[in-house]
């Protein structure tokens, strides 16, 4: 019964035009930033990376550096 006295629903508008995309082309410029960024950042992680010693196969180590101390070992 509450049905026949239910409104309908308004009708939706219509979607909006599709945005184009901007042109994929770089300007040699732009490209020489975005190598420069890439660079930097690839620099950052070597930097990082090269300080840990030890690695999915454990220490990495070679045998000449693991000579006693007068401290133990």
């Amino acid at each position: 019964m509450g049905s026949i006295f239910k409104p309908k629903a308004p009708a939706l508008p219509p979607p909006p035009a599709p945005i184009e995309a901007p042109e994929s082309e770089l300007s040699p410029e732009e490209k020489a930033k975005i190598k420069a960024e890439q660079d930097a950042i690839m620099r950052r992680r070597k930097g990082r990376k090269s300080t840990i010693l030890t690695g999915p196969l454990g220490l990495q180590e070679s045998e000449e550096t693991k000579l006693k101390t007068l401290l133990g070992e």
